[in-house]
């Protein structure tokens, strides 16, 4: 058992005792009435996340789970986790995709990197040196935020906290900010960039992914994104069952039931499955019939089929620098003359694509949607 580990319950902290022994690192308890219409200044006071002797761990019954394709954020590892109040349970229901989460469900996402030289931080991380699925190594990582939705009674709340330097406390942080990076790239070069953490309006832009409505909500964890395996502190397992076992999920009695993503790395799907689990993540919460960019006609969600109506030889419905100069969004077999790569690639923010949420460009994933689009059979004429 490594001192990540949170299995082992503090039994004296549990029985309303002030100390615990040194052996096991003192946890949280959480009381699901406080999350009602509280905002503490500190992330400790939610007992989600805390540091314990240079490490982050995790409170009681918070679970890690991970997406088999995640959201591109300037090259950032991710450690999400989510709690819900006892008794408490999301519901599966076959044909659904989204989950139903119940009142008083808190998720996290802590956004960090591995350490270089220098200060840099690195594109690439080697997980078995940083963490062992429930906790970070503090010496091993630069922690920059740890971002929260809070179901309450009224709706979904969001709320970002920003770590300090000594990586000892995340204070609540409404207004973003801007946190200057060096990444050593994979390929052995450094790049300066700007890591923007986000504010209150750019939280709801995203989750906000029916326009009619407006109602925030969570992005990430859907049955099937969360349908794979996770490497646990105490053995790898589904995170559906894992969750079905914490007594997080019912409504679903065998994982092999529920739908289940591609992962966009693995080489042994399909290069359209990949490329499709891609657009669907970092693109469909917005370019859907019903989200925020519903207008532009351009639907790169799962459940939309690709056709020259929603992609492929569409026209853009505005002109001006976005464009590229190029005419349509898809080019079948011509990535150079197709609008998607051209503005996945780019930083210039009257361009880029995603609008927010990165400052450098996912060079791994444009590849990917450029080796689809060349490979598609077909014309624009």
């Amino acid at each position: 058992m490594t001192r990540f580990n949170l299995i082992t319950l503090c039994l004296a902290l549990v029985a309303g005792a002030t100390a615990c022994t040194k052996a096991q690192p003192q946890q949280a308890l959480v009381d699901p009435t406080y999350f009602a219409t509280e905002n503490p200044r500190s992330l400790r006071d939610w007992g989600m996340v805390q540091v314990s002797d240079d490490a982050l761990i995790l409170g009681q019954r918070v679970t890690p789970y991970d997406l088999t394709t995640p959201l591109f954020t300037d090259y950032a590892q991710k450690l999400r986790t989510i709690w819900m109040p006892a008794g408490a349970a999301a519901d599966y229901k076959p044909g659904d995709n989204e989950l139903s989460f119940p009142v008083g469900t808190v998720i996290t996402k802590t956004f960090f990197y591995q350490t270089g030289r220098g200060g840099r931080v690195l594109q690439q991380a080697d997980q078995a040196l940083i963490h062992d699925g429930e906790g970070l190594n503090l010496k091993k990582v630069r922690i920059v935020e740890t971002r929260l939705l809070i179901h309450r009674p009224e709706g979904w709340a969001a709320l970002t906290y920003l770590w300090n330097e000594a990586q000892t406390e995340a204070v609540l942080h409404r207004v973003g900010a801007v946190v200057p990076l060096k990444l050593a790239r994979a390929d052995g070069t450094d790049q300066a960039f700007s890591y923007v953490v986000p504010n209150v309006t750019q939280c709801s832009a995203c989750h906000a992914t029916n326009v009619a409505t407006r109602i925030i909500q969570p992005i990430g964890p859907k049955p099937r994104l969360l349908n794979r395996d996770f490497a646990y502190s105490d053995g790898t397992e589904n995170q559906l069952t894992r969750l079905t076992k914490a007594g997080y999920l019912r409504g679903l009695a065998d994982p092999k039931e529920a739908p289940a993503d591609v992962a966009w790395t693995d080489a042994s799907a399909s290069l359209e499955a990949r490329a499709r689990a891609y657009l669907d993540v970092n693109c469909g919460h917005c370019h859907n019939p019903e989200g925020p960019a519903d207008t532009s006609g351009l639907y790169l969600n799962a459940a939309t089929p690709l056709s020259r109506a929603s992609g492929t030889c569409k026209l853009p419905v505005a002109a001006g620098p976005g464009t590229g100069n190029l005419r349509f969004d898809i080019v079948p077999g011509d990535a150079e003359a197709s609008i998607i790569p051209y503005r996945m690639a780019s930083t210039n923010p009257a361009v880029m694509m995603p609008e927010i949420g990165r400052s450098t460009a996912h060079a791994e994933g444009v590849a990917l949607v450029r080796f689809w689009i060349d490979s598609m059979e077909g014309s624009c004429r």
